[in-house]
């Protein structure tokens, strides 16, 4: 907040209460400072000042905004966004204690009804400090619901990148309909056929299995930043190494940091157990957490480091151990984002920086980062 003038910081705590002697803001409050306004005004509009709240002054009910009302996940997310660390403490304690409505994330009755999604995680890896046990195991199955949405796709998208072909010499348990064998599925239900009706009943589908076409086996590393405003994508980061582990192709590793590197490769297989052993907030050291990636590396010229970070760090150490990994023959890919949204904001500076020593840059969709990982590892 220090970054902003005094009459900025004077009318994010006043509200419109300060315009009378202050004078309207022109233009009104823009960019980051209408999105800390609007945060500010989601909790404290509840206040009473005398025979009026902020929000009707404002002339909008809590939540009110210029796109539409945020929900108390949005806000969770947004706070943790803009706001350090001992901001964000006080405003969920105020809202927790003073107007108790962080109840969504907090309340075992409550999440039992709401609609999983990718934004009522994030709350949930925000405030799982604050559940109790019970709150814990309601909040794992919604997490465990979308994280298993996320896996079918990136499943769907790494079949199709990779070219699975039918393999007609071995039949599959698993039921895909693109792997349907028609001509053993008839043969193998003749006995149901209904002269009456002219139907054949299929009571025992037959699949073939399918064999992917696979270069030679490559070591990947996924090393994520988990600073505040990373949650998203260390979701998507989560859901991503745990569908790695699984292909014969690959030997993956999770690491995730802020100050401190901790390994949970030993998770990776569980994503939701791994996601709730995420630490959210935090300072960064990307240096130190590059060094621990390059200690992991067997065969530099087959491992591929996918790196998801804000780039929300110093330059000059992160550029020196980037060089050092591109030189000793590690792939090297630095995701600025990775949503499908593209939204993430971060160093362009740094990032350019990265870029400029031999890193592969860029803010992307999960699949797209599929997409170029599969054409990696064919090579």
């Amino acid at each position: 907040m220090n970054r902003y003038d005094a009459e900025t910081r004077w009318r994010l705590l006043l509200g419109p209460a300060g315009d009378e002697g202050l004078g309207a803001a022109e233009g009104g409050m823009q960019g980051e400072v209408s999105d800390l306004e609007r945060a500010l005004s989601w909790l404290y509009d509840r206040e009473i000042d005398g025979e009026k709240t902020r929000s009707i002054a404002r002339g909008g009910g809590p939540g009110s905004g210029p796109d539409h009302p945020l929900d108390v996940p949005e806000w969770i997310n947004q706070i943790h966004e803009l706001f350090p660390k001992e901001a964000i403490e006080r405003l969920e304690s105020d809202a927790l204690h003073r107007y108790g409505i962080l109840d969504v994330v907090t309340r075992k009755e409550v999440l039992e009804h709401v609609t999983p999604s990718l934004a009522l995680v994030e709350a949930i890896l925000r405030c799982k400090s604050r559940m109790t046990s019970p709150v814990l195991d309601a909040a794992r199955k919604l997490v465990a619901q979308v994280v298993e949405e996320l896996r079918k796709r990136l499943c769907d998208e790494i079949e199709h990148r990779l070219g699975a072909t039918p393999f007609r010499h071995r039949r599959s348990r698993f039921r895909v309909a693109r792997n349907l064998d028609a001509l053993r599925t008839i043969r193998r239900n003749l006995q149901h056929w209904d002269p009456d009706t002219r139907k054949l009943v299929i009571e025992r589908p037959e699949f073939f299995a399918r064999v992917r076409r696979f270069g030679p086996r490559h070591q990947v590393i996924v090393l994520v930043d988990q600073s505040g405003s990373m949650a998203r994508n260390i979701i998507h980061a989560a859901v991503l190494a745990s569908v790695l582990w699984k292909l014969p192709s690959t030997r993956s590793h999770l690491v995730v940091y802020d100050t401190e590197v901790v390994d949970l490769t030993q998770y990776v297989d569980d994503p939701v157990e791994l996601l709730l052993r995420v630490q959210l907030g935090g300072g960064t050291d990307g240096a130190k957490a590059l060094r621990y990636a390059a200690e992991l590396v067997d065969v530099p010229h087959r491992t591929i480091l996918l790196w998801i970070t804000d780039f929300e760090d110093h330059a000059d150490k992160l550029v020196r151990e980037v060089t050092s990994l591109v030189g000793g023959g590690v792939t090297v890919f630095g995701a600025a984002s990775l949503d499908d949204q593209v939204r993430g904001a971060y160093d362009h500076g740094v990032a350019q920086a990265v870029s400029d020593a031999g890193a592969h840059v860029a803010a992307t969709t999960p699949r797209e980062l599929v997409g170029w990982l599969v054409e990696r590892m064919r090579r």
